[in-house]
């Protein structure tokens, strides 16, 4: 969450693509712990019944940590590829962006059915009395074709080919076509980066559902279950890639230096937090705690605006807000979240951090493993009661796995067994 302006997301003067040597190369600090605290966010919200999910920073405003994810996800891509397409050009760092999308793509099928197999077994345990799997809406898995999943090779197809998106599995396909978005906006930068901006904002455009039906336009997003209603009227993705590449590309511009840092001054300061606490009222905090019943019909009539399928427009300004608060708060480089130590105590503060920044780094096999951890942690919940003590240890539980997977797949990425004895 770092390098954010409430300024136009694009230059729209003529610029060259920015030098591979004027690119940062290595990890920000920022970047690794505000999309670790991302992955926490994300197993919390996921977890059902969890009070602690009342008091995230979604109930305090329009964006929360899937903004947050995408965001830092962009900016890690553009350390990420951005360099291989310098290197090596469009055809290897294509090539590349393509084995990133077949690697995310197994740890959707495979985050799917192994969660699909844990719904079934805690469902099938003689002491639960909940139908787990019903919760995600599996239902024509295992009822409306009672002979299973492997019986029934249309189901299976359309969930291979992206066509049937369950309920909970939305976002790793929304981050696969982004991704694939990025070869073509290399290319469009190499010609102007207007052109890059151009494209990323209609394509937002026409991801806005209202807008496009108030303008006769074609809406842009994928249908999610092709056997339920008919025209445009099908359930669609949860995530539209469409719209938010938006907010992917914005966090790619800035590490990539097509967009400049915004100045940190009293003026930019001010508008940032008035905006952040402007969006306060109508927020589930304001609404839930305050009794704003207008902002709840507010929000009813402007329900495109603050929309988390396309990505509404007040979410993007709201994030960018809350995002340069907390880059400039981070201060230069992070210093001020090293800092911390300071106020908590190093030897609190030290290992903390050290597994934030983990946790950030190996964020693809942490969010798989919040996802499947969530759903086992409601069912804790359910088995332990929701008393303040079992919702803390609970959590506990789940913040200690991700924090494991972390380590466990830095260890393997590291392939200790390559290190020569001396």
């Amino acid at each position: 969450m770092t390098m954010v302006s409430t300024a136009p997301p694009f230059p729209t003067t003529r610029t060259a693509a920015a030098p591979a040597a004027a690119v940062p190369t290595t990890r920000d600090i920022r970047l690794d712990f505000f999309r670790g605290l991302a992955m926490f966010i994300i197993l919390f919200a996921h977890t059902p019944g969890n009070f602690v999910t009342s008091w995230i920073p979604a109930r305090w405003g329009f964006s929360d940590a899937t903004e947050m994810f995408v965001f830092c996800s962009g900016m890690a891509s553009a350390i990420a590829f951005g360099a291989t397409f310098d290197r090596v050009g469009m055809v290897l760092g294509t090539a590349r962006v393509g084995y990133r999308i077949w690697q995310v793509y197994w740890a959707h099928v495979g985050l799917f059915f192994a969660t699909a197999a844990l719904l079934v077994y805690l469902t099938d345990l003689p002491f639960t009395d909940r139908n787990y799997w019903g919760q995600l809406n599996l239902w024509m898995l295992f009822v409306e074709h009672s002979e299973g999943l492997w019986a029934n090779p249309d189901i299976l197809f359309s969930f291979m080919t992206l066509q049937w998106v369950p309920n909970l599995f939305d976002i790793l396909p929304m981050y696969m076509v982004i991704l694939a978005m990025m070869p073509a906006m290399f290319a469009l930068a190499r010609v102007h980066l207007g052109l890059v901006a151009l494209a990323s904002i209609t394509l937002w455009l026409l991801a806005q559902r209202q807008l496009t039906e108030t303008l006769g336009l074609p809406y842009l997003n994928f249908i999610a279950e092709p056997w339920v209603g008919e025209d445009d009227w099908q359930r669609r993705w949860f995530l539209n890639p469409f719209g938010w590449q938006l907010i992917f590309f914005t966090g790619f511009a800035f590490m990539r230096g097509w967009l400049p840092k915004p100045p940190v001054n009293v003026m930019l300061v001010t508008v940032a937090a008035l905006i952040v606490l402007a969006n306060m009222p109508f927020s589930n905090i304001g609404i839930r705690e305050f009794g704003f019943e207008w902002a709840r019909d507010w929000r009813e009539e402007h329900s495109q605006l603050i929309s988390k399928t396309d990505f509404g427009i007040l979410r993007y300004v709201q994030f960018l807000a809350l995002a340069y608060l907390a880059w400039v708060i981070a201060g230069d480089g992070g210093d001020r979240i090293r800092a911390g130590a300071g106020w908590i105590g190093r030897n609190i503060w030290a290992p903390l951090l050290a597994m934030i920044l983990k946790v950030g780094q190996q964020s693809l096999a942490a969010f798989v493993v919040s996802i499947f951890v969530a759903r086992f942690n409601g069912f804790a919940m359910d088995m332990l009661g929701r008393d303040p003590l079992s919702v803390i240890a609970v959590n506990g539980f789940g913040c200690a796995c991700l924090i494991a997977t972390a380590y466990f797949v830095s260890f393997f990425k590291g392939q200790p067994w390559r290190v020569k004895s001396r």
